[in-house]
């Protein structure tokens, strides 16, 4: 099976994922390209076809409306996309971060590159931390990440990380992501980006006075059960009977890990509350869904299926204390 990930850096304990090169901490944009696997390019070539023509060879044509990107290190292609497709290169999502790191106090965590470079990502944290109930400590981060096949814009996301279990969560207020997204078909303005985050950054402690409010929202059992029917088992169209197992086992398994096997459940904080049911279902993301291996996971957790399951848990969690 070909790896999602084709190479990863990390300073600190093990991702949640359990994958990259360890780093130590301070190092420069430069180790850190290298070391995450960053340190190429994106090259673009105008589309040619052969035409045939009948006892000749055929031309050699240029498709005008498209081009090919591929990686100058391994010549491999990533993407056929518009001629308007504004490329963002790896270098620049970790320079995005070299002002942040050397004078706002941030400090670069995780980066790397999957889908052998049509998608790649940095993540540092900001310094905002937060102990819910004097026992329960919530991270700040920020993930900017982006792709060269048209399947993610350029996404800055204000992100936390609960210490206990490593849970991921995506900062969002009344029912929005505070994700600041730069579509591929205009520029990427790393200065124009930074000035939109500086707002939702200050969104930091709303949104964590938010997740208090959680912590101290006791849930009956029954509750429990309409909040886990609410996000794991919403008709997406698919009626199958394979669709409806793995509801069904994932509805155990959430169940399961707010009723004291997820880690960090027996706190204060996550004990019967609705703070609790989100971190089950984020915990059951990152950690247990199943997934081809755990580059899929870390996809799907961060951009795909996963991250959207996760923004269904918060809007429900966040309805039980409107």
């Amino acid at each position: 099976m070909a790896h999602l990930v084709q190479q990863m850096a990390y300073v600190g304990a093990t991702p949640w994922h359990g994958l990259g090169n360890e780093l130590p901490k301070h190092q420069s944009i430069d180790v850190w390209a290298e070391k995450a696997g960053m340190n190429w390019s994106i090259c673009e070539s105008p589309v040619r076809y052969l035409a045939d023509q009948a006892g000749a060879l055929g031309a050699i044509m240029n498709f005008d409306d498209q081009k090919v990107l591929y990686r100058s290190d391994t010549k491999t292609a990533l993407s056929v996309v518009s001629n308007r497709y504004q490329i963002v290169q790896p270098r620049e999502v970790l320079e995005f971060y070299r002002d942040l790191t050397e004078v706002s106090g941030f400090e670069l965590e995780t980066a790397g590159v999957l889908k052998a470079g049509r998608k790649f990502w940095a993540l540092a944290r900001t310094g905002k931390s937060t102990s819910i109930k004097g026992c329960d400590t919530v991270n700040g981060y920020l993930l900017l990440a982006t792709s060269c096949d048209g399947t993610l814009a350029t996404t800055a996301t204000p992100t936390t990380v609960r210490v206990v279990c490593n849970n991921t969560l995506t900062v969002a207020l009344s029912g929005a992501s505070s994700a600041i997204k730069v579509p591929h078909s205009t520029s990427f303005d790393p200065l124009a980006v930074k000035k939109q985050l500086g707002v939702a950054v200050m969104q930091w402690d709303s949104f964590m006075y938010r997740m208090k409010t959680l912590s101290e929202r006791k849930v009956k059992t029954h509750e429990s059960l309409n909040y886990f029917l609410k996000v794991l088992c919403q008709n997406d169209g698919h009626n199958d009977s394979a669709a409806r197992m793995t509801n069904e086992r994932a509805l155990k398994r959430v169940q399961a890990l707010y009723a004291g096997e997820g880690k960090g459940s027996d706190l204060s904080s996550a004990n019967g509350t609705a703070w609790g049911l989100l971190n089950a279902v984020t915990e059951y993301v990152d950690h247990e869904r199943r997934a081809r291996s755990q580059e899929y996971r870390l996809d799907s957790a961060w951009f795909g299926q996963g991250a959207n399951l996760k923004q269904r848990a918060l809007d429900h969690a966040l309805q039980l204390v409107a």
